[in-house]
């Protein structure tokens, strides 16, 4: 499962990067089903003004159109980051199945506030090429300093 973790989440990575092109916190995300991803996404808040805009939530959406229904309870959510505790919230209602991420959000992370935003059959795998996923929005945040 590793390689895959691993192979889903530079796609992901590659999300975040279309979103630095853009000028948005570099955050991207894929959802995969039976081995084929559905969905892609990145940050876009800033391009739709709408603080809701993040990965995520445009994964979940993409994800749930490409379905034709609400839940995801086989999918397997990429994110770089640690979602956030909105997004934790809209994982739990699509039920998805896993989510992995990255690098861990120390300041807005959903696991600040608590594990149980997530689904509680959801698991959750962390750290997946995590020094790369939180050295790109680090160094986002310091080249606007």
């Amino acid at each position: 499962m590793e390689n895959n973790d691993e192979k889903y989440m530079r796609m992901a990575i590659d999300e975040a990067e279309k979103a630095l092109a853009r000028d948005e916190v570099p955050i991207g995300s894929v959802v995969v089903f039976n081995n084929m991803v559905i969905a892609r996404a990145h940050n876009l808040t800033e391009t739709l003004k709408d603080p809701t805009a993040h990965a995520e939530m445009q994964a979940i959406t993409a994800a749930a159109n490409w379905i034709g229904g609400k839940y995801l309870k086989d999918c397997t959510i990429y994110v770089t980051i640690e979602p956030c505790p909105m997004c934790a919230a809209a994982l739990n209602w699509a039920q998805v199945s896993r989510v992995v991420y990255g690098a861990n959000d120390e300041k807005r992370g959903y696991s600040r506030i608590s594990s149980y935003l997530l689904h509680p059959k959801t698991s959750v795998v962390s750290g997946v090429l995590g020094y790369e996923c939180g050295t790109m929005v680090t160094d986002f945040f310091k080249s606007k300093r």
